[in-house]
């Protein structure tokens, strides 16, 4: 482990050593990625959106089993169980809980309640406003290079605006590799920075090697923004499959979407009942036609088909355009001790003050 640290407003909430997050992505970021990164000092956060409530549970312990360190969920705030998964992350004592989509006053006021930090993740300004004004910890801001669902605008952009807006800790998402990248990112007033795809090529994660070298050949002009997986934008790496989605009619889109409805439905042991509910969500909270709430369907079972059964011509691979910049597996311990020890080189290479 790192002898370098940075203490910032994020190591001090959350009691980690080094102000770096791995990001809670679906069917990647399980528990032995989590518990890795925990225990090379960072903050580990598990996906929990593909997962039964079971599955939660027995994966929360397992983390529990492999390190002292403190963690995080990520879960869906619009979720029709999310309260249910809110107290399986009380009642076994996780550390953070993290968001994708912004939680409610009430959810955000019993997590702290108990205890828990909650961090959410946000696209704009006024989302980081609003989760603050309703007693959020600390936000997470992606800028438009970070992968899966992503807005337009750069982080360079949305950074500042949002360290401008709040007065809690903003960690930094979205083009961060390297400690060059960590230290802009503290320059521009951030306390830490979030990484998806760079933790996804590890040693530790669990996505199988033959995906993992498609990452690793992709030039940065591979990685590409499409609509046609689900209705939102997505970024994630240009393939065959992403071309013929692309060049796909809307009749031949939603007849995919109700069968991979239908494959979801039995993977997650959700009723159609609750699909239902979770899509209104959804729609109101997106405001998606009901065309999109249905393409939804597609993420969940296409990025399983690629990140669990190495099925790079069944799947789609999200990606952040960073993944044209990284060219190696280390483990999350090397990784981490490298961006911490770059991240000082750097400091040291500033020109003083004068």
């Amino acid at each position: 482990m790192s002898d370098v640290t940075l203490a910032t407003p994020l190591t001090a909430l959350v009691g980690v050593r080094h102000p770096l997050v791995q990001t809670g992505m679906g069917w990647v970021a399980g528990p032995r990625l989590v518990s890795a990164t925990a225990n090379a000092g960072a903050l580990g956060i598990l996906a929990s959106a593909t997962m039964t409530l079971d599955q939660l549970r027995s994966a929360v312990r397992e983390v529990k089993s492999r390190t002292d360190a403190p963690f995080g969920v990520n879960l869906r705030a619009d979720a029709g169980d999310a309260a249910e998964r809110a107290r399986i992350i009380i009642d076994e004592g996780v550390r953070v809980a993290s968001f994708a989509l912004a939680p409610s006053r009430e959810l955000i006021a019993r997590l702290k309640d108990a205890g828990v930090v909650v961090i959410p993740s946000i696209g704009a300004r006024r989302h980081a406003e609003k989760v603050a004004a309703w007693g959020a910890d600390a936000v997470i801001v992606q800028g438009g290079e970070g992968g899966g669902h992503t807005g337009s605008v750069a982080t360079t952009v949305l950074l500042p605006q949002v360290v401008d807006a709040v007065d809690i800790p903003v960690v930094a998402a979205g083009g961060f590799h390297d400690g060059r990248g960590l230290v802009a990112a503290l320059a521009y007033g951030a306390a830490g920075v979030a990484m998806g795809t760079r933790f996804l090529l590890t040693s530790d994660s669990t996505v199988p090697d033959a995906v993992k070298a498609r990452y690793l050949a992709a030039a940065v002009g591979d990685v590409t923004v499409t609509t046609k997986v689900d209705g939102l934008p997505h970024r994630m790496l240009r393939t065959e499959l992403v071309d013929a989605l692309e060049r796909s009619g809307r009749a031949a889109s939603l007849l995919r979407a109700v069968r991979h409805a239908r494959a979801f439905r039995r993977e997650s042991g959700m009723g159609w009942s609750r699909m239902v509910r979770d899509g209104l969500a959804m729609k109101h909270g997106k405001d998606l036609t009901w065309s999109q709430v249905l393409l939804a369907a597609n993420t969940p079972m296409l990025l399983k088909a690629s990140m669990v059964d190495g099925r790079t011509d069944l799947g789609v691979m999200a990606s952040g355009q960073v993944a044209g910049l990284i060219d190696d597996l280390p483990s999350c311990a090397e990784l981490v001790d490298r961006v911490m020890a770059e991240a000082l080189a750097t400091l040291r290479a500033l020109p003083a003050a004068r």
